[in-house]
């Protein structure tokens, strides 16, 4: 049976069901009313709300910036934090704060379209998906595989070179392949996003992260790299483990998954049939030569000449233009396909310009040094294996406020280097427990608009989400927590 007709089989599973219980009452009087997923468009507009009623209630204040000479950006002067008058923001700025936090993110929400109308584009030639069909084919029974090879590339990936936000363009590709391998749409999040938090968390020579902070502490650059690399290993062995273990237990029994039933209504649109599928013609053939050797001059492009996401933009622009003229498509076709495709994002970059909202009402009220200063001062007079571990979990705090792992290295650097001098800790255990602190909730917080955006696209729920990752997060923090102390223990160092 393929696994097309297994998908119309579970469909057709529930609409029996649902009519079971119609007839068991048939006036509809003892029915329960069916729970429906808050859209998480509500949830953020809450937390919009909760940040602009902080303008009213936490005191204004700020940190003076200058000039790191290392990095050549702007940092905080520890020492200069200042209270001022409250700056709280009217309903007028909140309303303002939705399109200033799209603005912010427009390198981001652009990326995403372009994306989108690619991936719609290569859809339409069918290539992608008969290719996929017959890798897929000729691992069945092996199909867990795919998991740790992925895995292992995207978490090597954010390790080296700091990728995250780039991996969304490959959240289509791999829904797709999960649903046919009879794995979930928590699966397909997982396998590209806990890799990317593993290799964010034990990053070995992540500019973003570690080299921003060790500039800002004045460490040699990515220096310490031993311990980081075990660091690295483990969470990324955890991380694959506990994604292997859900997809295995989702494809031995599909209603075991919270998201079954939210799978089932979307699942058609991404569902390759490896049984029926047409052969790989020589047109098929160029597609995908297009669409690997683009994939292949991105990581090139990442590794080697530094590109961010304008250029991957142009990349991924020019695999849809070409992948659409080698396919057979006529121009008005690859105009109609490119914009059919960006429809399909618009949810997602709405999700992001919305966290990116909550951040921008956080700066407006100039909230956001006080609540950096009141955490940090929670850290004075702690022992010292205790402190590091309160320093990795005030910078997971700070990280739901700061997103950015080199924005939070500016705000946040400046101020636990010297505070770890006065209290006994090296600066390298200080910048291990912020690159573990920026990163682990980056998959967690309803801030971090990249995750919000892959679980749009995927039409995953993201309480389900949360459910799902909480155990992993628990044992990465377990992890974190023997590895500062390990390192306070041994002074890690250089200093």
């Amino acid at each position: 049976m393929g696994k097309e007709s297994k998908m119309d089989k579970d469909m057709n599973d529930l609409k029996d069901k649902e009519a079971g219980e119609k007839d068991r009452d048939p006036g509809g009087l003892n029915k329960k009313p069916k729970l429906k997923a808050l859209n998480p468009m509500i949830f953020l507009v809450v937390i919009i709300l909760l940040c602009a009623i902080a303008s009213y209630v936490v005191p204004a204040g700020s940190f003076a910036r200058v000039t790191n000479a290392a990095t050549g950006g702007e940092v905080v002067d520890p020492g200069s934090f200042q209270y001022m008058a409250r700056t709280p923001v009217s309903v007028f700025a909140v309303l303002m704060s939705v399109t200033q936090g799209m603005q912010n993110a427009a390198y981001i929400i652009f990326f995403l379209l372009i994306i989108g109308g690619t991936f719609a584009i290569m859809d339409a030639t069918g290539a992608i998906n008969a290719g996929m069909a017959n890798v897929i084919r000729k691992t069945r029974g092996r199909e867990l595989l795919m998991i740790p090879i992925c895995m292992i590339i995207f978490g090597c990936g954010s390790a080296f070179c700091g990728n995250f936000e780039e991996f969304l363009a490959f959240v289509p590709l791999v829904l797709a392949c999960c649903f046919t391998m009879g794995f979930d749409s928590l699966t397909a999040v997982g396998i590209i996003f806990c890799a990317a938090s593993a290799g964010y968390g034990g990053a070995m020579t992540n500019a973003f992260t570690v080299g921003v902070a060790q500039s800002i502490a004045g460490l040699p650059l990515f220096s310490g790299i031993a311990l980081r690399s075990v660091l690295f290993v483990c969470l990324l062995t955890v991380s694959i483990l506990y994604v292997m273990w859900h997809a295995y237990r989702v494809k031995k029994n599909p209603q075991s998954s919270s998201v079954y039933e939210y799978d089932m209504l979307h699942a058609h649109e991404h569902l390759i049939d490896i049984d029926y599928m047409p052969k790989v013609t020589t047109r098929c053939k160029l597609v995908l030569i297009v669409f690997v050797g683009g994939i292949a001059y991105t990581v090139y492009g990442i590794i080697v000449k530094k590109y961010y996401i304008d250029e991957l933009s142009a990349i991924f622009l020019a695999i849809g233009i070409l992948g659409g003229l080698v396919g057979g498509l006529k121009p008005s076709k690859i105009c109609d396909e490119f914009l059919k495709g960006c429809t399909n994002m618009l949810f997602p970059c709405v999700m992001i310009g919305l966290a990116n909202a909550a951040i921008v009402i956080l700066k407006s009220a100039n909230i956001m040094d006080t609540i950096i200063y009141a955490l940090s001062g929670l850290l004075n007079n702690l022992p010292p294996s205790i402190m590091a571990c309160g320093m990795f979990i005030l910078q997971d705090v700070l990280n739901v406020l700061v997103p950015s792992g080199s924005g939070q290295a500016a705000v946040t650097m400046p101020l636990m280097a010297p505070l770890s001098d006065m209290l006994g800790v090296t600066r390298q255990t200080a910048v291990l427990a912020f690159q573990m602190g920026s990163t682990f909730t980056d998959v967690l917080a309803p801030t971090s608009g990249e995750i919000l955006a892959a679980l749009a696209m995927c039409k995953t729920p993201y309480g389900k989400w949360i459910r799902y990752l909480l155990p992993l997060f628990c044992m990465w923090c377990l992890i974190a927590f023997a590895f500062l102390i390990y390192a306070v223990k041994t002074a890690y160092g250089p200093f």
